[in-house]
């Protein structure tokens, strides 16, 4: 599916820019780094090139006779970033697979397709449109999740722009495996800062880094279900932000022919709490939900300041009733054994990056079994170490952080960063990273895996990349 990238005639006409802007050019956290990204200057000279030119449908597949360092994506041009990865695969065939990326070349999310196990890939590119106007956004922030009951791939990503104050979290259906997508125009809207009925946009709002998952278990109640979960801020006059929940939407049924039909049921997974000072319980960022075998849908995320990227806690919550309301909020980090990276720009050493403090979780439904990876800088902030915590009761207690970046049994040398986790169908927990260990200088990065075939009990890791 096509589209025509041009600058939209309304933001090019505005003249003040939105409050998000002001938080980004003057708090170092709080919006995510592929917000921030698309003010660089390099990537706003690259998408002026992109504009009036046709998005590629599909381009020749990356090959290998080895599984090892496989290309997914083609390659943009100018070579900027395709970051913030995302990836399911079908249940219908496990050798089918999709994945998501921020690509800043076109602005929006650039898809990558096999069909072969991951040997050979085929990429498109999926950009947002803001339907009252038709203008083209800016997206990203890819999340993939796939529905054993529609047998289709959904993907979500942002649209904003750089000049204008709308925001909002779309989703976008597949039904031949990541071949062709929803035109953006016909995109459904999980949150949105616009209302349609008064043609008004609240400007004080902006939705960050969605997340999804399919409840994918035959004999749950709500078997089918989509959920969405994002951090909502809410940005003051001067740029800062009082108050960034975890916000929730779910459906029953994306329509395949028009998915802009779709009918969305929003919660608070975090209540909002305006006049806070961007600090305490609704200072949220990084949610990720998880649906257990019975139904029950998991939400974990980090305590993490509005307008700084220092975090105080890992939270977590649960719902029993399909998404309807959720349990009080359960602390999972232990007192003294994890603390976050003290920089308020989330630097590390040797990095012009950002490296925030993102979190996995994974729930296995061999043994009910939730594990939560993250980042744990109690080692200093040039040791971050990957740390999991388990939980065998269903979220109400949890285990000491455990370090599974490990060298010989022992909390690998330099700093780890970006972890997540799954688990497959026979409950085995595979985490990933990326990791300094080899690198004396601290500096070249490469990616490990941890797999635990024993309910978490041990974590023997193994270097997946052949370069740094």
């Amino acid at each position: 599916m096509v589209g025509v990238v041009a600058p939209p005639a309304t933001e090019a006409a505005a003249t003040t820019a939105p409050l998000w802007v002001r938080h980004v050019q003057n708090h170092p956290g709080g919006i995510s780094n592929g917000v921030r990204f698309s003010l660089d200057p390099t990537v706003m000279q690259a998408q002026a090139k992109y504009a009036g030119s046709v998005g590629v449908a599909s381009v020749a597949a990356t090959t290998t006779t080895s599984l090892d360092n496989v290309q997914m994506n083609d390659d943009s041009y100018p070579p900027l970033p395709q970051n913030e990865e995302s990836v399911a695969y079908s249940v219908d065939n496990p050798m089918v697979a999709v994945a998501g990326a921020n690509d800043y070349v076109s602005g929006g999310t650039v898809v990558m397709r096999t069909s072969d196990g991951g040997k050979t890939w085929a990429s498109t590119r999926v950009v947002p449109v803001f339907r009252p106007t038709s203008d083209i956004c800016n997206g990203g922030d890819p999340a993939i999740a796939y529905s054993a009951r529609d047998h289709a791939f959904y993907l979500s990503q942002l649209c904003f722009f750089r000049q204008l104050p709308q925001s909002e979290v779309q989703i976008y259906k597949s039904t031949d495996n990541g071949a062709t997508w929803t035109p953006g125009r016909r995109a459904a809207i999980a949150a949105t800062n616009f209302d349609a009925t008064t043609g008004t946009v609240d400007t004080h709002s902006f939705n960050d880094k969605p997340y999804m998952t399919i409840d994918n278990n035959p004999s749950s109640r709500w078997y089918g279900r989509l959920y969405v979960t994002w951090t909502r801020f809410h940005i003051l006059d001067d740029g800062s932000s009082d108050t960034c929940p975890v916000k929730l939407a779910y459906t029953d049924s994306v329509p395949t022919q028009d998915p802009s039909l779709t009918v969305w049921t929003h919660k608070n997974v975090v209540a909002d709490s305006p006049g806070a000072g961007g600090l305490g319980f609704s200072a949220n960022q990084f949610s990720v939900p998880v649906v257990e075998k019975s139904g029950a849908l998991d939400v974990a995320y980090i305590l993490e300041e509005c307008n700084t990227s220092l975090d105080h806690g890992l939270r977590f919550k649960k719902s029993t009733n399909g998404g309807a309301s959720f349990s009080s909020a359960v602390t999972v980090n232990k007192r003294g054994q994890w603390t976050d990276n003290p920089d308020t720009a989330d630097q590390i050493p040797n990095t012009h990056f950002r490296t925030p403090n993102t979190i996995g979780l994974a729930y296995s439904a061999a043994t009910g079994t939730l594990a939560f990876v993250y980042t744990n800088y109690i080692r200093g902030k040039g040791n971050g170490d990957i740390d999991v915590s388990l939980c065998h009761d269903g979220g109400s207690t949890w285990s000491n952080a455990t370090p599974i970046s490990l060298s010989n049994g022992n909390p690998a040398r330099n700093n780890q960063f970006f972890p997540w986790i799954a688990a497959d169908q026979s409950g085995r927990f595979v985490a990933m990273w990326l990791d300094r260990r080899q690198d004396p200088n601290n500096h070249d990065i490469g990616t490990f895996e941890a797999v635990s075939g024993n309910d978490g009990a041990s974590w023997p890791n193994r270097r997946i990349s052949t370069t740094t």
